[in-house]
């Protein structure tokens, strides 16, 4: 059983859906395939230590500082693609306006069983609300309700973009917390193709230049034929980026066909073997293109990530875009469908609904150290509810969610002192404060608000701060509920054929 508080009425702006962008494509295709290889490759030490010079990383002053709290278990990675003119983008048609720019992006999934991978599409057109994000001269921005989801990569009008802006986003957008984020340029992607030998991939139709660039005025010349095929370098980013003339010309088709190109490009990898041989070329044409956060930036931590997947098959690493319809030209997300992922994801389950978990990581519900979420194993010692005595705060702008919350906990036997509005209301995660000596007393509240922050006061007593991932998520108390049927079968494996499934509309 789940709920949603909150009402999402919101008007988008820029380039509608409709309107081609030839920069798209490329730039989800290059996070989701250069990310992809990265992180699935294992082997030597050698090989990594040699990688380690490739290898750039980003501030993570930007990041929120009220962030949700880990999950069950497994990682979250958000991959995104940037379109940077520096260096070899500027030939390959990088940013027009040396803003650095990034249409679509994923969440990528690593269950904690390590046999399990699943990467969420978010399309770039989606309206979601940007919280406050750190500017290049130390200031804040104001949050922004009603958003496209690819304007967050663009605070700052910088060439380098903002990626913390974006996990901002994404964390507050699904309430899971993001371990690491990648972002990739598209100008190493040329070279990835041609290092694996090329890509197999399928078109549903002919396609000729006027398609590739609607602002041509001719039909031009057949570029690809209908059909399964091999692509590499320049023709690889021609494919991956096509978007009009297919289905309803959307970005939503699009990712489809980048999914297929991803899934196809991991099944030849693995077929080519593991030998480093094999993996240098690859590595380095991927590592060149990366920057990635300082938790990933060196060779070892990136060989510790790859090693927790080694062991994941092509059936078991499923692409799927996040619950969505039309809103005129833009994308909304659709609740509770994408509710129920996210929450599926928090509780390390798989989305036909199995358990993927393993053991508890540091700093996750059920750790040992943090309160477990209800079904997740026994919960911390702690005094019975009844002892307890709580304040609530509503932390969100969705109206009447403290007397809710606070009806709930009398259910359960605690004392709610008060019910009122936090004086902030943008919070992402729910925050349980505790004064001195009031640790044991948090926990036991914490039982009832999986994901919830605990946070010491200098203020005598506990208080309850309620985040989005409330007003969004599962009833406390209740089981987490596994996604709808058809989540599971609309998701593509990286062993489908590459001719299924390859648009929209």
């Amino acid at each position: 059983m789940t709920r949603s508080h909150t009402a999402r009425a919101a008007a988008g702006s820029g380039d509608g859906a409709g309107r081609g962008s030839r920069r798209g494509g490329v730039r989800t295709a290059a996070a989701v395939t250069l990310s992809a290889l990265v992180l699935l490759v294992a082997g030597s030490g050698w090989l990594y230590l040699q990688l380690n010079g490739d290898i750039s990383t980003f501030g993570a002053d930007g990041l929120s500082r009220d962030r949700p709290a880990a999950g069950a278990g497994g990682s979250n990675v958000l991959v995104i693609g940037s379109d940077s003119r520096a260096g070899g983008n500027r030939r390959l048609g990088g940013g027009e306006d040396g803003v650095g720019r990034s249409d679509t992006a994923f969440l990528l999934h690593v269950y904690g069983d390590e046999r399990h991978a699943l990467a969420v599409s978010v399309p770039r057109d989606t309206l979601v609300d940007i919280p406050p994000c750190r500017l290049p001269d130390g200031t804040w921005t104001p949050a922004r309700p009603g958003a496209m989801f690819n304007s967050a990569f663009t605070v700052g009008n910088t060439p380098k973009g903002n990626p913390a802006c974006t996990q901002n986003t994404v964390e507050q957008l699904t309430g899971l917390r993001v371990d690491h984020t990648v972002v990739v340029d598209f100008a190493g992607f040329a070279s990835l193709t041609t290092a694996v030998g090329g890509v197999p991939v399928c078109l549903p139709r002919d396609v000729y230049e006027g398609d590739l660039d609607p602002h041509l005025g001719t039909r031009g010349r057949r570029v690809f034929a209908r059909g399964p095929q091999t692509v590499a370098g320049r023709r690889a980013l021609d494919y991956v980026r096509l978007r009009h003339g297919l289905g309803d010309g959307s970005d939503i088709g699009r990712i489809k066909r980048q999914q297929a190109f991803v899934g196809a490009l991991i099944k030849k990898v693995k077929a080519q073997g593991m030998s480093p041989g094999k993996l240098l070329p690859l590595a380095r044409a991927a590592t060149a293109a990366l920057t990635v956060d300082p938790g990933l930036g060196s060779a070892d931590r990136l060989l510790a990530f790859a090693l927790s997947m080694k062991n994941i098959d092509l059936h078991n690493t499923k692409f799927l875009t996040v619950p969505w319809r039309y809103q005129g030209a833009r994308v909304a997300v659709v609740h509770p469908d994408a509710d129920q992922l996210w929450a599926a994801l928090r509780a390390d389950r798989t989305v036909d609904g199995q358990d993927a978990g393993g053991p508890a990581r540091p700093g996750a519900a059920g750790d040992g150290k943090h309160p477990a979420a209800p079904g997740a194993g026994p919960a911390p010692a702690g005094p019975a509810p009844a002892g307890v005595a709580v304040a609530v705060y509503n932390g969100t702008t969705v109206p009447g969610l403290a007397a809710h919350a606070a009806g709930e906990l009398r259910a359960a036997s605690f004392t709610v002192t008060r019910t009122g509005t936090a004086a902030d209301q943008q919070h992402t995660a729910t925050v349980i404060g505790f004064g001195p000596g009031g640790q044991d007393r948090a926990r036991t509240v914490a039982r009832y608000f999986p994901g919830a922050v605990l946070r010491q006061t200098a203020v005598p007593g506990v208080t309850v701060t309620l985040g989005r991932t409330y007003a969004d998520g599962p009833v406390p108390g209740a089981a987490t509920p596994a996604p709808p049927g058809r989540l599971g079968g609309a998701a593509r494996s990286a062993d489908d054929d590459p001719c299924a499934d390859l648009s929209y509309g």
